[in-house]
């Protein structure tokens, strides 16, 4: 207990999902919470994004463990947004020590040459400028405190092992690797650690209330929605363990041990947490 204890977490796509989950786990362990989400749907995306309600409810998960929290409606497209939360948490807490870059979309079913331009640009600037927004923001006052600190970026299995129809995500969350490795040189002088995180599928509102990705794993359901049952038997041949799919906590564990300084000189890491997935 108290891996993080007196240190402060800013996470983006907190509303749910594994944002959510990373906000209660590092709660849990003690962490002051920093949490960013969007709020809002994006359009011709396929499925809802995080809600206001939702956010709330992980203000009431973090609060229900007798930690602060800052909860602020910011899209991490808008890099002035990001910097004003940062800035604001700086004020309210003093600093910031752990970065969870979690914010993320899907738009897993066209293939590569049928992407519109805007899903493309809306997956490149959620899941890689928004990434870079974000530590943008965020180093520099790291920097200034001068106590080091860990930054966490969610990139994916698909980060490492390119799959059909996910070019776009793919290339969005290949990209946090090589903004991961390139960032992680240039902070080590300052006791910053960067390092990437690659779940395989986790199951979350992106996997389960996605039903354009759920009907392309089952085709042959002639265009009907799955059951989870049926989704899930569809899911596991992906990981090497017999699973369809990981928990958002398992996700957070790996996140807790990069933020907590049993990882003090792990940095530049990939770490998987795919069930095997990587090497099936």
């Amino acid at each position: 207990m108290n891996r993080v204890e007196g240190k402060v977490a800013l996470i983006t796509g907190a509303a749910r999902g594994q944002g959510r989950a990373h906000a209660k786990r590092l709660a849990e362990e003690g962490a002051d919470i920093v949490a960013v989400d969007i709020c809002a749907d994006i359009e011709n995306l396929g499925y809802p994004l995080g809600s206001l309600d939702e956010l709330a409810e992980t203000v009431r998960l973090v609060e229900n463990e007798d930690r602060r929290i800052l909860a602020r409606r910011v899209d991490v497209r808008d890099g002035a947004g990001m910097q004003a939360v940062v800035d604001e948490a700086c004020a309210e807490f003093g600093g910031i020590d752990i970065v969870c870059a979690n914010a993320g979309i899907i738009d897993s079913v066209p293939k590569t040459w049928e992407i519109t331009e805007e899903m493309w640009d809306a997956q490149l600037d959620v899941m890689l400028k928004g990434v870079w927004h974000t530590v943008k923001a965020v180093v520099p006052t790291m920097i200034a405190a001068g106590r080091g600190g860990s930054i966490i970026i969610t990139s994916s299995l698909v980060g490492l092992k390119g799959t059909p129809h996910t070019a776009a995500y793919s290339a969005a969350k290949a990209g946090d690797v090589g903004l991961a490795q390139s960032l992680a040189a240039e902070v080590a002088e300052y006791g910053i650690r960067v390092n990437t995180v690659h779940p395989t599928a986790v199951d979350t509102d992106i996997l389960q209330r996605n039903e354009p990705m759920q009907k392309l794993f089952r085709a042959d359901l002639g265009g009907r929605v799955p059951t989870r049952e049926e989704f899930a038997e569809a899911c596991a041949p992906m990981n090497l363990l017999p699973i369809p799919w990981i928990e958002a906590r398992d996700v957070s564990n790996a996140v807790l041990f990069l933020a907590s300084d049993e990882s003090r000189y792990v940095t530049g890491l990939r770490m998987s947490v795919d069930a095997g997935a990587l090497i099936k």
